[in-house]
């Protein structure tokens, strides 16, 4: 029997794709998934973040922040995560939707807030 596996963090971004890359390239049947209620990723400051919807492809996220301010973006890291992420899936996917994936074996949480919402959910 094949496991699955779910990452599971806020914005299904970062650790959660960082993970789900790696499991995948390793042949494991992996997903991953946010708990938030949107997509927060960096902006210019902390009160300027950039919010997208669960669904929004990473690729239109890559094109958006480029188009914003692309030194800033690269030198955080933020354009290469994106790129990274699109490589893995289409967009992200918020837990509280996964419904139609079906049951997992075995979900990985990367933070207690994000454990306490997949366990409410």
């Amino acid at each position: 029997m094949k496991y699955r596996y779910a990452m599971v963090c806020s914005s299904n971004q970062n650790r959660s794709m960082e993970a789900h890359s790696i499991l995948k390239s390793k042949g494991f049947n992996v997903s991953s998934y946010g708990t938030g209620a949107h997509v927060k990723l960096p902006g210019p400051s902390l009160r300027e973040p950039n919010v997208y919807d669960f669904g929004t492809p990473y690729k239109h996220m890559f094109d958006d922040l480029r188009r914003k301010d692309p030194e800033l973006y690269k030198r955080n890291g933020i354009l290469p995560m994106l790129k990274r992420n699109a490589a893995v899936k289409t967009a992200p996917q918020r837990w509280q939707d996964n419904a139609a994936d079906g049951s997992f074996d075995v979900v990985f949480t990367f933070e207690e807030k994000v454990f306490d919402m997949v366990i409410e959910g």
